[in-house]
């Protein structure tokens, strides 16, 4: 044999590699195709009945939870970490001016209690004042109209957001305060217990503060304290249940889930569309979508057996980074085929072009008061089922 000639073990040798490459190439190509879901255990369902509405429409009141991701991150790191506790980052509404990691509850809410629901101009001047990056805040909330299969249409909140001013101007904008003023809003539902989903409970209370309001049971005691703080006249539902029904056709889902910043559990909304299937609503989805949506198909019954639409944060990407790992998530969400994709927050900017890249029926937004993306539905936009 010479030096250009090739040995017929080292043939035999490459070949094998080869095959060898191809066969994982092949193999990570299969996990992803219907054969592969096919060959998982099969789950016994329940197809729990919790009726049908009509249509869902979802008006985006702001998903811009704040609004500088290294101001929000540094405050987090310098603290310690993601594990350590909300309530001691000193950021307002539960500022002491005393610094990074040096916030407490009650040296917080001491310096507004008199003043909030009533006067949250003046409360949030003060913690202005004492908090770190106090022009960061922004918060989450949309309102959302069901309506049911007889034309009685509701209107609820999922979330009131972080900033009192920012959520203030916010609900202005969409007319929330006179909804709530005049009683038209008929339940609030915090998705959790994080700064940008909660923290402007007086917000909503300054309008309404006996609005039935319904929290995961996985609530702190200082989250429980707050709402008697931010003024709430009732007594809030404690959600224990994996599933409660609200009204024919829409439903509170339970997750219990381990949350960034010593917060626990997350509560998503479900409703079944009348000849047309299931719609998902979460605030962030801690619990991740894939975990959301096996859920719902292992316990819930909808029309066609079939998912039609989800809204909301999606949590995949929300300080726009990128792992690799992501793209796993991406693309098993192809299982679901879902018809309308509505997303925003915490989905991250770099997730919804993936989305757009990948095909899926993203239904994009106008990127208007301060949301920074077309690619997904902004505040003020409006998606409907």
């Amino acid at each position: 044999m010479n030096d250009n000639k090739i040995s017929r073990r080292d043939f035999v040798k490459g070949v094998a590699t080869g095959v060898c490459a191809g066969a994982f190439a092949s193999m990570g190509l299969y996990s992803y195709t219907q054969s592969a879901y096919d060959r998982l255990p099969k789950v016994q369902r329940k197809f729990e009945d919790f009726g049908a509405c009509r249509s869902v429409k979802v008006i985006n009141i702001s998903e811009t939870s704040w609004f500088n991701n290294a101001h929000l991150i540094g405050d987090i790191h310098d603290a310690g970490g993601l594990l350590v506790n909300q309530y001691t980052l000193n950021w307002a509404p539960f500022a002491n001016g005393q610094g990074k990691a040096k916030g407490s509850y009650d040296s917080g809410i001491a310096s507004i209690k008199e003043l909030i629901p009533n006067d949250l101009e003046k409360a949030w001047e003060i913690q202005k004042k004492l908090a770190l990056h106090p022009e960061n805040p922004g918060g989450f909330s949309c309102l959302i109209e069901v309506e049911e299969l007889d034309g009685t249409k509701h209107k609820y909140l999922l979330d009131t957001g972080w900033s009192y001013d920012w959520m203030e101007k916010s609900f202005k904008r969409e007319g929330i305060d006179k909804m709530l003023q005049a009683r038209e809003i008929e339940a609030l539902f915090i998705s959790h217990e994080h700064w940008d989903h909660f923290w402007g409970l007086p917000v909503t209370m300054k309008y309404d503060n006996r609005i039935p309001l319904y929290v995961h049971d996985g609530f702190y005691k200082e989250g429980l304290q707050y709402i008697k703080d931010s003024g709430y006249k009732g007594t809030p539902v404690i959600q224990k249940e994996p599933m409660r029904q609200i009204i024919p056709g829409m439903a509170v889902l339970k997750f219990d889930v381990p949350i960034i910043n010593r917060v626990f559990g997350e509560t998503s909304l479900a409703f079944n569309v009348k000849d047309k299937g299931l719609v998902l609503i979460s605030g962030c989805c801690h619990q991740g979508i894939l975990q959301m949506a096996d859920f719902a198909y292992t316990d819930l019954k909808y029309d066609n057996d079939r998912f039609y639409g989800i809204y909301g944060g999606l949590h995949i990407s929300p300080f726009e980074d990128w792992d690799p790992k992501y793209d796993d998530l991406v693309i098993s969400l192809a299982k679901w085929n879902f018809e309308r994709i509505g997303c925003n927050h915490c989905t991250g900017h770099l997730t919804a072009k993936k989305f757009i890249e990948r095909g899926y029926p993203v239904v994009r937004g106008t990127a208007r008061f301060r949301s920074s993306s077309p690619d997904y539905l902004g505040n003020g936009d409006t998606i409907t089922f």
